[in-house]
């Protein structure tokens, strides 16, 4: 490590104290990696969960796991207020609908948060609810933080925000310039409230080793009779970079789109192999990194728009987003470990082809036990973006890899809505969007976010299609419809009269799920699985009423691959054996 980068030395505890069970929580990642610590820094959180919320240890290490992982993974060009905002933002929202899930039981994923971030020299600092964030220098002892308690009496204050309260999160935020020797003390109430500011700062300023200078502060809590849980952060800062950073996080913000490029040219040491995708929006390059050897997939913006800054902020979201996913049916983005000369970023290759194209050339219908597998696949990546508070928003055929082994991938970020964001919601607006009418939720094209019920769409004409052999839930008619008018004028076509082994409650269960009344269409993608993979009652009394013969028996077994027979039989031989 050289001498011109950040180097701290920090202690830490989270312990009950005398309550049964510990609600804070604790976490903090110093990159080992130095282009990671010089351009995103060091962060350490902390946080109290609200116990008259119930879910509140939940909450407290939700937010601050998530935290210290996923700030690394914030674009390079991105500052670190905005990464910081931008991902609490998310956190504050997955546990605001965690919390409204469980409406009915009262209960609640609430917490307070405290963040520090090292980068260059300067801290940062994020906060919400009364833990508390502290900074020492020559002695004296100040606190930076806010609390947000409103008081009622001496006896009687409540919580005034906290992560998860609302759907909104109101953060308080700053930074200061910091010196070598600075230190900085992150607390939960169940210290601050039982140690006099005095004492704090006597404790703080004499504290030559940390670790020892922790337990004393958990001692003096007890001993001033603490009877809540008791959690701090002790850091030093003991090296500084020689120079600030900010010029080059200008630098960073303002990186040049890359020219048109070729095989054989080279970029940041990534050689350029072959041109794999090109529109008046994106390329795609196959590169080899001279270093290791390893092929990688290069994505650029199209200089048609590098004048267009929504555009920029949009593309960059776009690595943030991929490399918050992790998933086996998800395209994986690449963290890059060299210093940028141009905008662009890095994914996995994947040998294979479009599912589109792959679909082209296979008899139709496909097998069901084939066609199931793949909806499950897909629907396993859509489910990761859930997860992590993403919409994928354009899912269609051509943005899933069907691989050489026979597993797909869903690729592209472009399009993709991060829920909780603070941002307004604007249709796709893109080239794209009118060619996948056919996949894309009706309410997305007119303006309005559906949420996850618009992957469910996307996934289910998806299903659709490959049960149908190529045939859409609503024809062709979709592409052209403009307005509200346009989409009440359409009617859902049964499946089975493309395929006429589709028995009736899985048709219905595919009409459900390509419903344009977001009230009749499933909330969840279990529910439409489920549905796909055994009858729903409600579905299987109309299984009488069909007017064409079908074998219902014949394509559960189909369907299931005959995986019950097959286990019969293995058990047979088996026995045999024995």
């Amino acid at each position: 490590m050289s001498a011109s980068e950040l180097k701290l030395r920090y202690s830490s505890l989270c312990e009950a104290g005398i309550k049964p069970a510990n609600e804070d929580a604790v976490a903090q990642h110093i990159p080992a990696d130095p282009h990671l610590l010089t351009y995103k820094g060091a962060c350490f959180a902390l946080a109290d969960g609200v116990s008259t919320a119930e879910a509140g240890q939940q909450a407290s290490q939700r937010a601050v796991s998530r935290f210290c992982r996923e700030y690394s993974q914030t674009p390079d060009s991105w500052s670190v207020a905005y990464s910081a905002e931008q991902l609490l933002a998310t956190i504050n929202n997955e546990l605001y609908e965690l919390s409204h899930q469980f409406a009915l039981d009262q209960k609640g994923y609430l917490t307070t948060f405290t963040a520090l971030v090292l980068k260059s020299q300067t801290a940062h600092f994020f906060h919400i609810g009364d833990s508390r964030l502290y900074h020492w220098r020559d002695g004296v002892l100040v606190q930076l933080s806010q609390d947000h308690t409103t008081v009622l009496s001496e006896q009687r204050q409540f919580l005034g925000r906290a992560l998860g309260m609302d759907a909104r999160v109101e953060l308080q935020q700053g930074s200061l310039t910091v010196k070598c020797g600075d230190r900085f003390l992150l607390c939960s109430d169940g210290l601050s409230d039982f140690v006099s500011p005095d004492a704090l700062q006597q404790a703080v300023s004499a504290a030559d080793d940390l670790e020892q200078s922790a337990l004393q502060l958990k001692q003096q809590a007890l001993a001033q009779g603490s009877d809540d849980n008791i959690s701090l952060i002790l850091l030093q800062i003991t090296a500084l970079p020689e120079q600030s950073l900010d010029d080059l996080n200008q630098h960073l913000t303002r990186l040049p789109f890359p020219p048109a490029l070729s095989p054989g040219m080279k970029l940041d040491g990534y050689k350029v192999l072959q041109e794999l995708f090109a529109s008046s929006r994106s390329h795609l390059y196959l590169v080899e990194d001279e270093a290791s050897g390893a092929k990688l997939v290069l994505k650029c913006p199209s200089l048609n728009y590098d004048d267009d800054a929504l555009y920029i902020d949009r593309f960059i979201r776009e690595e943030w987003i991929g490399l918050r996913i992790e998933s086996d049916y998800v395209v994986k983005v690449v963290r890059q470990t060299r210093p940028r000369s141009f905008l662009y970023y890095l994914m996995e290759y994947l040998p294979g082809q479009s599912l589109e194209q792959w679909f082209e050339r296979q008899p139709k219908p496909l097998k069901p036990a084939l066609a199931i597998k793949l909806v499950k696949q897909i629907a396993k990546g859509l489910t990761a973006f859930h997860h992590m508070g993403a919409i994928h928003q354009d899912l269609k055929p051509g943005n899933i890899i069907y691989l050489q082994d026979g597993s797909v991938k869903i690729v592209d970020f472009g399009s993709v809505y991060v829920a909780g964001l603070a941002e307004i919601y604007s249709p796709l607006q893109h080239e794209a969007a009118l060619g996948t009418a056919a996949y894309s939720d009706p309410h997305y094209l007119l303006g309005h976010n559906s949420g996850v019920q618009g992957d469910i769409y996307a996934l289910a004409t998806i299903a659709y299609e490959l049960f149908s052999g190529g045939h859409l839930p609503y024809g062709t008619a979709v592409e052209e419809c403009r307005s509200a008018a346009d989409y009440d004028k359409l009617r859902y076509r049964s499946s089975s009269q493309f395929n006429p082994v589709i028995p009736t409650w899985f048709d219905r269960a595919l009409q459900k799920g390509v419903s344009l009344d977001l009230s009749q269409r499933y909330q969840s993608i279990n529910q439409l699985l489920t549905d796909l993979q055994q009858p729903n009652p409600a579905f299987l009394h109309e299984e009488v009423k069909q007017e064409h013969k079908t074998n219902p028996l014949l394509f559960w077994q189909l369907l299931s691959g005959f995986w019950f027979i097959t286990l019969l039989l293995v058990v047979w031989l088996f026995l045999l054996k024995r």
